[in-house]
């Protein structure tokens, strides 16, 4: 008999699109999701060169809204909400008391008085019952209206191009983390310039019911331009060429931001506490203990998520993210390694950077038992010319 507690992945209001182009779905956080349509690797190319789109609809949308949301969230996450201006964006991630991160998470100031937080699909239930304590002493409601919202991106150097065809918004007066009512083929959204994929690009957040318009006329407009549907796997080896952090890999309850090279997000010097100050202030006096690197394969085997690495045969870390890089052409990947594994310099200072000077050549990942040689890179991999 079926498991009367296992719950069936919720679908997007575009799930019956994506079965439709023949896509290989997966269950992902509790959703059912589109891993690939067809080629990963085409996908990711076309964002790199064209442009992509994807459907985010299972990420959460929590607003904050009152006489005292600022200060809440001031409170409740390591950032300063409070010194955004309305319509400006912020990434920033909620801690725990010890410091580890809860999750990441993109910040938009709607209004004075409201805020729209993003969450990981997987985190977002756990991120709305931790503002929803932290803010109860303040004048601020913390409201989930995941289900009230489909989301959907387009990213790549044609992505303006594209969008601007559909919407009543002078892109070009857009600015990166910024965030607009706006009309998108006929339908009312809110339009960010955001991404998570290290291109030009932009979020869609839209009623559910506007989502397949909205898909079918983006994809209408790109005909032509190069633009592809791309599901997951795509967005993940984007993102990890871009150096971003991924929860559940880089990010997690037994990391701080400082250990993830993220100390910048960490705003101690705000007026007031705020929860995970003083493990974090601690924290930002220590010499790092590990690193966040990334690490480029010598061979065409693919250090994966989990694999040790090691120096001169020892063990000196674990890889968090890890895939083929299409735009390099070679196996790349994030991975914590001890201090004192990494050049002095690079431990010091808990820098991502590359070694000049050769130092890392003994650096290897272990790959099913074959110590398969890496050298350190420096994060992004990726950097796209403005």
């Amino acid at each position: 008999m079926p498991d009367p507690h296992h719950l069936a992945p919720q679908r997007t209001p575009l799930t019956e699109v994506h079965e439709s182009l023949g896509a290989s779905m997966t269950d992902f956080a509790g959703w059912r999701m589109p891993l690939r349509y067809g080629s990963e690797t085409a996908e990711h190319n076309a964002v790199r060169s064209a442009a992509g789109l994807f459907d985010l609809s299972h990420m959460g949308e929590l607003f904050v809204s009152g006489a005292g949301a600022a200060a809440a969230l001031d409170y409740a996450l390591v950032g300063e909400p409070s010194a955004l201006a309305p319509g400006r964006a912020r990434y920033t991630m909620i801690c725990a008391p010890d410091g580890g991160i809860i999750d990441d998470l993109i910040v938009y100031r709607l209004a004075d008085d409201e805020f729209l937080i993003v969450a990981n699909a997987a985190n977002a239930r756990t991120v709305a019952g931790e503002l929803t304590a932290r803010a109860a002493s303040f004048a601020a409601t913390v409201d989930d209206r995941t289900r009230d919202y489909a989301l959907i991106a387009i990213q790549g150097p044609r992505s303006a191009g594209i969008l601007a065809r559909l919407t009543d918004v002078d892109l070009t007066q857009v600015r990166y983390y910024a965030s607009y009512p706006a009309s998108v083929a006929d339908a009312t959204v809110l339009l960010a310039r955001t991404g998570y994929t290290g291109e030009d690009g932009f979020e869609i957040f839209s009623a559910p019911q506007d989502a397949v318009q909205i898909w079918t006329a983006l994809t209408e407009a790109g005909h032509g331009e190069g633009l592809v549907p791309a599901g997951l796997a795509a967005r993940d080896s984007l993102r990890l060429e871009a150096g971003m952090p991924l929860y559940g890999n880089e990010l997690g309850p037994e990391i701080t931001p400082y250990d993830a090279g993220l100390g910048r997000v960490v705003k101690l010097e705000k007026a007031g506490d705020f929860v995970g100050r003083a493990a974090l202030a601690e924290r930002a006096r220590a010499v790092p203990s590990r690193v966040l690197v990334g690490l480029i394969g010598q061979t065409r085997r693919v250090p994966r998520h989990g694999y040790a690495v090691l120096r001169d045969g020892a063990p000196c870390g674990t890889v968090t993210s890890g895939a083929p890089s299409p735009t390099l052409g070679k196996p790349i990947a994030m991975a914590y390694v001890a201090a004192h594994a990494l050049p002095a310099n690079d431990a010091a200072s808990g820098r991502n950077e590359a070694a000049s000077d050769g130092s890392d050549g003994r650096l290897a990942v272990d790959i099913r038992g074959s110590a398969e040689p890496v050298t350190l890179a420096s994060l992004p991999f990726y950097r796209r010319s403005s």
